[in-house]
């Protein structure tokens, strides 16, 4: 293993630091929200195409890699990743904030697609494991933008622009991890897409964006105060975190689609305790789940789809297809549901991908 982390130190350390970065730069457009409400004279429908657009932005970027992603590497990214950022910390309107939002998601998404199959292509058996550990160092990046972004008066210019000024250190840094290949090596078999998986990643991760993009908006409806709504946050995101670190151990041992469901399932309960018990407590909570949503989707993803280039970038996009959507939906209906509605919103659609999961656990075994 040790010679292995060598052999892609390039590849690993390129990773890890964009990964952080991908998740200071999403975990920022929960807080901000409220501060654009109030500045722009926003509705909570307007407000909720702000964390949309990221994932919109994401979508072009898995299209760009769709259709060319031999040809783009982690500099590319990187560079897309701060040019957004950038936009978003220097834009005086709402259209401009839009824009960055949008430019930063493309870069996203690129990134997610450069770097998961990369990384789970270096390192072979021991790939969901490592896969795991890069994702997990997007929970470092979350828990600290939410603090920092209080620390920083919650402004939203100095957020966004310390993290343009992050990327383009890693930009820098980040030359040798471009020359590991982008194809796998040997024969591949024919791009076979699996319907029932992409519709899985689809929910989840929609469930996932609006958790960290729409909960502390409904935190706040349901009572609790801004800056604790943002604290919370970060609490949600070291729980996300632990349960990344805690897949490292156990990802390769068990199947991916098993910690799917037990994912789901707990998601479930979670959100009826916010429901009908405590918001804040079960929103944090329901972090462990969010954590292991991605993971056990994107291996099982890979296991039924194979290694063609299309792959990567098409597992990417159903889930992005959720992220896109759920915002879009639950902000607006959930402001006409009472101070909880929110996360009855949540409760209802993760019971029933709970049930739909376990009816498909045998399918799914790969």
């Amino acid at each position: 293993m040790k010679d292995l982390i060598r052999a892609h130190a390039g590849l690993l350390f390129a990773g890890i630091a964009t990964f952080v970065m991908m998740g200071a730069g999403q975990a920022l457009f929960g807080p901000v929200l409220p501060v654009y409400v109030r500045d722009f004279s926003l509705t909570e429908g307007e407000a909720g195409l702000f964390v949309a657009l990221l994932w919109v932005g994401c979508f072009l970027g898995v299209g760009l890699m769709y259709f060319n992603g031999a040809a783009i590497g982690p500099r590319h990214t990187l560079a897309v990743m701060a040019a957004g950022a950038g936009g978003m910390a220097a834009s005086p309107t709402w259209a401009l904030t839009l824009a960055g939002a949008v430019v930063f998601g493309m870069g996203y998404g690129m990134a997610t697609a450069v770097f998961n199959p990369g990384v789970m292509r270096a390192f072979g058996a021991k790939g969901p494991s490592m896969l795991s550990l890069l994702n997990a160092t997007f929970g470092v990046g979350a828990i600290a933008a939410p603090l920092a972004f209080v620390w920083l008066g919650s402004d939203p210019a100095w957020a966004f622009g310390l993290v343009a000024v992050a990327i383009l250190v890693i930009w820098v840094f980040a030359g040798p991890a471009g020359a590991e290949s982008a194809a796998p090596p040997g024969q591949v078999a024919a791009f076979r897409p699996h319907w029932a998986i992409l519709g899985f990643g689809l929910v989840a991760i929609g469930m996932e964006a609006s958790l960290a993009g729409l909960g502390p908006t409904a935190l706040i409806r349901a009572g609790v105060e801004e800056q604790r709504a943002a604290r919370l946050l970060s609490a949600f995101f070291v729980v996300f975190l632990l349960a990344r670190v805690g897949l490292i151990f156990i990802a390769h041992r068990v199947q991916a689609f098993v910690l799917y469901t037990v994912a789901v399932t707990s998601a479930a309960a979670f959100a009826l305790g916010a429901v009908f018990l405590s918001p804040s407590v079960f929103f944090v909570a329901m972090g462990a789940s969010a954590g292991v949503f991605f993971p056990g989707f994107y291996v099982t993803a890979s296991g039924k789809m194979g290694e063609d280039l299309r792959v990567p970038p098409t597992i990417v996009a159903s889930g992005l297809a959720g992220a896109i959507g759920a915002p879009l939906i639950l902000a607006p209906l959930s402001a006409g549901m009472g101070e909880r509605g929110f996360f009855v919103l949540v409760a209802s659609l993760l019971l029933a991908t709970s049930a739909a999961a376990i009816l498909s656990l045998r399918r799914m075994k790969v």
